[in-house]
């Protein structure tokens, strides 16, 4: 995980989940009919959906509803079952009939996934959506007796007794009240939950018995359904199903997970920290091309632009497909014309490109990845943050709090290890959680975790500070809890699990946002000869997290001794080989080739400018900038033997080119630069070649921009370099 407070990802920094699972209302969507079948057939599949739903399990929830609907489908069967056997009748069967019969196994259909729906839905999610479920219910008998109403009798030759069971079928279907759905037990129980719910927003929790009996009558008797419980309700948070009262789901989520602590016994912890993280709790995993994976993203599945993995892909007016934040900050920097084909752009339209994203979704999946679409993710954030809004919520999870604090303080290893676990997951939740959870007394608590023999709990307890730093104040909390400083770094070194290590540098990173705490990050023992090893040999998330904190303390203006001290200087240049995270390590060796012992390390490696130019030409717009920048400092500090090195640069003059023509207003200066240091380095050459500098008279150009035409080279070069650029 990590930290989001300057991240260029928020998504991949903060949230780290995978996408969510969407959940549609159980009569949404359009179905059909099996194609190619009719006759026997057909009505033998119609018989075979109505039987299976009759002979179903009953879930807990809806009973009455499901209950009528099994009634009025027993009926059926007993209807489709005297069809059947006239076999005169089944081998002829007319158009109009057919037609109906198809309409009924789409009725059948509907039916089989509501009762499917009520089944897999957790006690409290269908306690909640009670209304609406049953509302389902009454538009499936609406939709039942107009199939029946049109059904053709006649030609069917039904049987006396048939004929009667179809009339008794309609009568009930079209008979019960809109009331008569709703179950006045489940309602009862429904609003004692709110009732609860009523308590914490007054601030005053229910007493114990009160809520054990709730929840047994909710079906919740162990640790384990109550986890259970929490799950769903999450997943039905991040599934944003439409007409959902999110912080009302919150509220029950947060009255469930203090349950789980205040209700049943936490001493017994082994059940709770051996539960497995849900979906939607796992971190996301990272995808690029760092050395650690078996597979490349193809490249029809990459920006043009950024050359990352495609979150939201969009068409343009050119016809060109990009991830849609890579094209807007393109448009926004006020370029007009198509990246990729260099046409201009009609207009600033962007389309999704819903089949693209579709076929990433299958690509991730087969490699067993999490494709994270903004679609979902940046409503994510919002859906999480409405979800923990009433008062409700947050004093059920403030009690829940303080009951995590307390086994942290005084319970068995396994319950601090449970307690950890929980509190990194509540951190997650909002920046008032994370305030109260400081409040509390969790971080100097969490630090001794971090020497822990338990990997589980070491984990945890690291990925808990790392979530608490990411509300600002809580970060001068955990910089000034003595020595915890030195057990982050102890578990980046020594750390029992790579996701550990992995948080324990993205703790790092979320710690040197602050100014006042870079020099106290870069003079603890191995803080940045673990992070440039990260660097060098982590994960591709572990880089990314690496990369980032080393930029950051790289802008110290006492930084470039340490860091060239700890051989990050040396990881850096490596990593500008590495499209993951190429673009940080020229932003921060741009910041520490201030140093001229630095500038002819960096200008030493015969790939450096190569990489640089490479950046230059394919990176995004940020890119680009941090990477003119790196080779602006060499040319400037590196004296006129590195410059000429730079000149010599097969392609600059192109490059060059386009940078000040289409890049961001700091890009463009420092190219601009990088040209008059050239020709300045150059000018003996040019002026034995018979070099000219045209200056373009002002009128001809036009908003009182000059524009310079060089032309310089060296006796070493076959072809001299001519750039054309913008006088600043």
């Amino acid at each position: 995980m990590a930290a989001a407070a300057s991240a260029s990802s928020p998504v991949e920094f903060l949230l780290r989940r995978p996408a969510p699972r969407r959940r549609r209302l159980p009569l949404a969507g359009a179905f059909f009919a099996p194609t190619g079948l009719a006759g026997a057939t057909l009505l033998r599949a119609v018989a075979s959906l109505a039987a299976s739903l009759v002979a179903g399990a009953r879930p807990p929830s809806q009973r009455r509803n499901v209950d009528a609907l099994a009634r009025r489908l027993a009926l059926l069967s007993a209807i489709l079952e005297s069809i059947l056997l006239d076999t005169a009748a089944a081998g002829a069967f007319s158009d109009a009939a057919n037609l109906c019969f198809r309409e009924l196994y789409v009725v059948l259909f509907r039916a089989e996934l509501l009762v499917s729906y009520v089944a897999s839905a957790g006690r409290a999610w269908a306690l909640l959506r009670s209304p609406h479920l049953a509302a389902s219910f009454r538009d499936l008998d609406a939709e039942l007796a107009v199939v029946l109403d049109v059904l053709p009798a006649a030609s069917l030759r039904l049987s006396h007794d048939a004929t009667g069971l179809l009339d008794l079928l309609r009568a009930h279907c079209r008979c019960r009240a809109p009331a008569q759905y709703h179950d006045p037990d489940e309602a009862a129980l429904r609003e004692r939950l709110m009732d609860a719910l009523r308590q914490f927003d007054l601030g005053q929790p229910p007493d114990h018995p009160s809520l054990q009996s709730l929840l047994a009558d909710m079906g919740i008797y162990t640790a384990a359904s109550c986890r259970a419980e929490i799950d769903y309700l999450e997943e039905q948070i991040l599934s944003q199903e439409e007409d959902t009262d999110l912080p009302l789901v919150g509220s029950v989520l947060a009255l469930l997970r203090y349950c789980l602590f205040a209700v049943f016994d936490p001493s017994n912890a082994k059940a709770l920290r051996d539960w497995p993280l849900s979906g939607n709790r796992q971190r996301l995993l990272s995808i690029g091309g760092g050395d650690d994976t078996s597979f490349s993203v193809p490249k029809e599945f990459s920006c043009p632009i950024s050359l990352d993995l495609m979150r939201d892909p969009v068409v343009a007016s050119t016809g060109q497909t990009y991830d849609r934040p890579s094209i807007i900050q393109w448009i926004e920097e006020g370029h007009s014309t198509c990246p990729n084909s260099g046409q201009t752009l009609a207009d600033h339209r962007l389309v999704p490109n819903r089949a693209l994203r579709s076929l990433i979704s299958q690509w991730c999946g087969v490699y067993g990845l999490q494709y994270d679409s903004p679609e979902s993710n940046e409503g994510m954030a919002e859906c999480v943050a409405a979800s923990c809004s009433s008062r409700a919520a947050m004093e059920a999870n403030k009690a829940t709090a303080r009951i995590l604090v307390r086994m942290l303080e005084d319970g068995s290893e396994n319950v601090k290890a449970v307690a950890a676990k929980e509190i990194r997951l509540l951190a997650k939740t909002g920046k008032q959680n994370r305030a109260f959870i400081a409040d509390l007394g969790a971080i100097p608590l969490l630090c001794r975790l971090l020497l822990s023999n338990d990997w589980m709990a070491q984990e945890n307890a690291v990925t808990a500070l790392l979530n608490l730093s990411i509300f600002e104040p809580n970060k001068g909390r955990i910089m000034e809890q003595e020595g915890c400083l030195r057990l982050i770094v102890g578990v980046l070194q020594n750390g029992w699990t790579t996701e550990a290590k992995e948080n324990a540098a993205a703790t790092l990173f979320s710690l040197s946002v602050v100014h006042n705490f870079k020099k106290l990050i870069m003079n603890e023992p191995g803080a940045v000869e673990e992070l440039a090893s990260m660097l060098t040999k982590g994960t591709s998330r572990g880089k990314k997290d690496a990369v980032m904190a080393l930029f950051n303390l790289s802008t110290h203006p006492e930084s470039s001794a340490r860091m060239l001290e700890s051989c990050a200087v040396v990881a850096l240049i490596q990593s500008l080989r590495n499209d993951t995270v190429s673009e940080e390590a020229a932003g921060a060796l741009a910041l520490l080739m201030k140093q001229p012992s630095i500038v002819h390390l960096v200008g030493s490696s015969e790939t450096v400018i190569t990489s640089l130019v490479g950046l230059m030409r394919r990176g995004t717009p940020k890119g680009k900038e941090n990477a003119v920048s790196a080779l602006y400092e060499i040319c400037r500090r590196g004296g006129s033997a590195l410059v000429q090195r730079v000149a010599k640069i097969p392609g600059l003059n192109t490059v060059i080119q386009t940078i000040t023509l289409n890049g961001t207003k700091r890009a463009k200066k420092k190219a601009s630069l990088i040209v008059k240091m050239c020709q300045r380095s150059q000018m003996p050459s040019a002026m034995a070649l018979g070099s000219t500098l045209t200056v373009v008279d002002r009128s001809l150009v036009g908003n009182n921009t000059l524009r310079r035409a060089a032309s310089f080279g060296s006796g070493e070069l076959s072809n001299p370099i001519s750039i054309s650029v913008q006088v600043p």
